[in-house]
């Protein structure tokens, strides 16, 4: 009987250690995975080549990916197989993949984006039929700013699936523009008045070249090609200087620009 209750109370200490070793286990791993993510997180930060939005989402991974280690070092410790418990989490992780099928499309696609960096914030885009400037890049999707205030939180699934613009990767842009002039109108006199224009603007960028010259002799007008480069934040400012320009400088120098008309004739018959 004594040693029975020997035998009990060995196996009450040996579950009351083993428990005690868990809790320490998980207590102590928790803060020793804490500390790593934080110097790993200090490390990234200091290179200062990779995105926010991508130290975020490492940072995310490498806790929980470590934190998971020790759980399973603790359940371990208390004695319990690992091995089935495995099988529970692929069993489980199945069935919740395929639940939750599209989102983890929308995952796998904002991996992609942070990984690849098709764009970064305050980028200006054109992606799943919509165009606005980047405001936040997630795991699930991206929200964009249009140019009218708007807020548009598109899936990255849709993102990555189809084509992107990106206007803002490149530090300049070409304008382009067609300028129509009539028939009976001088056409070497009206190259020099666009060349003129180009030439006079302070934000062209007169090194990489200007190009005006007639590209087509259309059904009512002899139309003019009207290139310039510009930087890039300079775009929208430098065509509507351009248009405006041309428009109150052909009818200055008597420059007709053809637009349709439609004539209308009027017969009256005798009765």
């Amino acid at each position: 009987m004594q040693e029975s209750v020997q035998t009990v109370s060995d196996l009450i200490g040996m579950y009351a250690l083993n428990i005690a070793l868990s809790i320490v286990i998980f207590v102590v791993g928790k803060w020793i995975v804490g500390k790593l993510t934080d110097v790993s997180v200090r490390l990234l930060e200091k290179s200062k080549k990779v995105d926010d939005t991508l130290i975020k989402f490492l940072r995310n991974i490498i806790y929980y990916t470590l934190l998971v280690i020790v759980v399973l070092t603790a359940l371990k410790q208390l004695g319990i197989d690992t091995t089935s418990f495995f099988a529970i989490l692929g069993a489980a992780g199945l069935a919740i993949g395929l639940a939750l099928k599209d989102s983890l499309g929308n995952f796998a696609s904002g991996v992609m984006i942070v990984v690849f960096r098709p764009f970064k914030v305050g980028d200006f885009i054109t992606a799943a039929g919509s165009s606005g400037t980047v405001e936040e890049i997630s795991i699930f999707n991206t929200i964009l700013k249009t140019g009218d205030n708007q807020k548009l939180i598109i899936p990255n699934g849709s993102i990555t699936s189809g084509t992107i613009i990106n206007v803002n990767a490149n530090d300049t842009r070409r304008v382009d523009l067609v300028v129509g002039i009539g028939y009976d109108d001088d056409i070497k006199k009206a190259k020099e008045i666009l060349e003129t224009i180009l030439k006079s603007h302070d934000k062209v960028l007169l090194d990489k070249g200007i190009t005006v010259a007639v590209s087509e002799l259309a059904n009512s007008s002899v139309n003019f090609v009207v290139r310039a480069w510009v930087n890039t934040p300079d775009y929208w400012a430098v065509k509507f200087d351009l248009t405006e320009a041309v428009k109150t400088t052909f009818d200055k120098e008597g420059i007709s620009i053809p637009y349709p008309q439609t004539d209308v004739h009027v017969y009256k018959h005798k009765v």
